[in-house]
């Protein structure tokens, strides 16, 4: 543990990734979705019709907040050039004789155009201006029914049969930083784990110190990990507790079952994390594919631990490899305590999970030995 300290200190890729990278990767992602939605999202215009019920229109759409018109264009080419090139990410058109076909109970059809490409911007823009539509077709037909003498509760009765009450839960504001925040942060984290962990057992071969080390060790490779690695397990949870304070104390994201259950699951994250760098590497001695396939995997893991994308809909060969990525049992361990507050008869399975990624080392325990004692460096 002594010569691994020293170690740290004296090289800067140790603090970078350490300190440097998961700090910058916290501040920069609470930054970035600091308003919790995307708001403002350029928008343009095309009112062919040019009438008072239309320029409400495009006044109410620009009033929501997710929506900002930025241009009303004289045609459709002029705004559609502008979204090929990227400077706005919706179209809203009104057509012509809008206003003359709605006092003659005609069906005016509006049509709107989002880029989804960008898929956060498009599914908002296309929500603000579908909610307008449809807001804006009740509000006609309401005042329509009004002028031929049906009282309001009756207008809107035929308008709205069944009313909806919604009550989205665990995030309940849909806030994307909260969303994405406890997932990404770990996950980064966890990239770094897992590759600083390949990069710390193949550098000692590398260096050819790996008999040496092992010889500290009394020869016992439990020895040598124990001490070799615990620096880096302390730095890790140390960083692991700082993350969940910020998001569940300071930045209020929902913590329904405690932060110490909450600090509990992030450690078991880091061990197996690191549990999981020790199977790498054993599996693959040599360190630039050990460290390739390191990254591959957590890469991977954003996508298939099921944040992104419901793993229950994947096919079933990935909703059983997706058991074997930390990631996914740290989601569903968050979604269930922190988000929803269940007790742990409905989460003990990725408890479990975590738990036998810790035996690992001991599968691949002579493996490593074996490496660590006749391997010689190849780059």
């Amino acid at each position: 543990m002594k010569r691994e300290c020293k170690r740290i200190i004296s090289r800067k890729l140790y603090i970078f990734c350490l300190l440097i990278i998961p700090l910058f990767c916290l501040f920069f992602f609470l930054s970035l979705m600091n308003e919790g939605l995307p708001t403002e999202i350029p928008t343009a215009v095309v009112d062919a019709d040019n009438s008072a019920l239309s320029r409400r229109l495009s006044r109410q759409l620009d009033a929501f907040k997710q929506t900002d018109i930025v241009l009303h264009a004289k045609d459709f080419s002029e705004a559609r050039k502008l979204m090929q090139k990227g400077e706005i990410y919706g179209i809203y058109y009104i057509p012509e004789g809008f206003e003359h076909d709605v006092l003659s109970f005609r069906q005016p059809k509006v049509s709107f155009y989002t880029n989804n490409s960008y898929i956060v911007a498009g599914s908002m823009l296309f929500r603000d201006m579908k909610t307008l539509s449809v807001l804006g077709s009740a509000a006609v037909g309401r005042e329509l029914r009004l002028a031929k003498g049906e009282t309001m509760e009756q207008a809107m009765i035929d308008l709205q049969p069944i009313v909806i009450d919604s009550h989205p839960l665990g995030n309940p504001q849909v806030n994307y930083a909260i969303y994405l925040c406890n997932v990404l942060l770990p996950g980064l984290l966890s990239v770094i784990i897992v590759m600083l962990t390949v990069y710390i057992l193949g550098s000692e071969v590398k260096e050819q110190r790996s008999r040496e080390v092992l010889s500290m060790a009394g020869n016992d490779i439990f020895t040598l990990l124990t001490g070799k690695l615990m620096p880096y397990t302390l730095s890790f949870m140390l960083m692991a507790t700082f993350y969940d304070v910020v998001l569940y104390r300071f930045m209020g994201f929902p913590c329904n079952n405690g932060l110490a259950n909450m600090l509990l699951i992030s450690y078991l994250f880091v061990w197996a994390s690191q549990a999981l760098g020790i199977l790498l590497y054993s599996l693959a001695p040599i360190m630039s594919i050990s460290l390739s396939f390191a990254a591959f995997i957590t890469m991977l893991s954003f996508s298939i631990s099921g944040f992104t994308f419901p793993v229950g809909e994947m096919p079933r060969w990935l909703q059983i490899a997706a058991n074997f990525f930390p990631l996914r049992h740290y989601f569903v361990l968050y979604a269930n305590n922190g988000l929803n507050g269940y007790s742990f008869q409905y989460a003990w399975p990725s408890y479990v999970a975590l738990l036998i990624f810790l035996f690992l080392p001991i599968l691949m325990s002579f493996r490593l030995r074996q490496v660590y004692l006749n391997s010689v460096y190849k780059a």
